[in-house]
């Protein structure tokens, strides 16, 4: 459920499981879309049904890992049932906005949709696009669409459980892995999308270290410069992950700092009396 490991062009810089990881044990929805789709939740949703309904057809249970809050959430209770916006409309409403800027957009979004324009502001680019590209594809604002019951999740219980480590060594991780992207391949999955000349608005191009990656290899920047801002963008994107998760799972194990197999005993005793 992370929602830049779905792209083939990134295996590195996503930390995406390796031919060892996948050799273990089967995994699904890693590495299977090409960056130049702008791959959505709800394409996620669909995919996830396919490989869960396959999992279960086996008589196993699938196991959901990744970040993204919204995909957690996805899976859990479903979507607004919003249409998939066609890449010409959004395209179309991207230039509109470079165009005329955000004031603008916002202005002309509050004769349209007066309830979520009083909720956003001028700097809100992406709100103010899905906004207007849900408007040109359907006719219906978005608020109204999301008043409508959420639907595609997977249904049946979930068990959560949250790894949560201190941040001091989540950090040191952090960096410690980034460094290791460096001397693994990074570069060069930036550089094969600088090659391929992708929109910078395509989700695979927001990629955290893609934009820092790609002014060292623009010569705007020096490679330590470049890996200190990536760096802290990942950290800070941990913050929010972490602050996400807390709000959204309740946690029925506290585990120490480190793992261990008194810890290892009582996370599978919690799944086994679940099953």
């Amino acid at each position: 459920a992370d929602s830049m490991q779905v792209y083939k062009d990134l295996c590195v810089l996503t930390a995406r499981p390796d031919a060892d990881d996948e050799a273990r044990i089967p995994h699904h929805l890693y590495g299977t879309i090409d960056g130049a789709c702008a791959y959505s939740v709800g394409m996620w949703l669909a995919d996830l049904h396919r490989a869960a309904d396959y999992v279960r057809g086996q008589g196993k249970w699938p196991i959901i890992v990744g970040g993204t809050g919204f995909y957690l959430n996805a899976a859990l209770s479903g979507i607004s049932p919003i249409p998939d916006i066609p890449a010409a409309v959004r395209a179309a409403v991207t230039a509109e906005h470079a165009k005329f800027g955000g004031q603008a957009m916002l202005d002309r979004l509050n004769s349209i949709d007066p309830v979520l324009a009083a909720r956003l502001n001028a700097g809100d680019t992406q709100r103010l696009i899905r906004a207007f590209e849900v408007w040109q594809h359907t006719a219906i604002p978005l608020s109204r669409w999301q008043q409508e019951p959420p639907k595609g999740s997977l249904g049946g219980r979930a068990l959560k459980i949250v790894q949560c480590p201190p941040r001091a060594e989540l950090y040191q991780a952090i960096d410690t892995r980034f460094d290791h992207m460096l001397k693994t391949g990074a570069l060069a999955e930036v550089g094969g999308l600088l090659a391929r000349r992708l929109d910078d608005t395509l989700p695979v191009m927001k990629a955290l270290g893609v934009r820092t990656l790609r002014d060292y290899l623009q010569g705007r920047t020096d490679i330590a410069a470049a890996a200190c801002l990536a760096k802290r963008d990942s950290r800070h994107y941990a913050k929010r992950q972490m602050t996400w998760l807390r709000n959204n799972f309740i946690s029925n194990i506290k585990s120490e700092t480190k793992y261990s197999k008194r810890t290892h005993d009582k996370i599978f005793a919690k799944i086994l009396e679940f099953i």
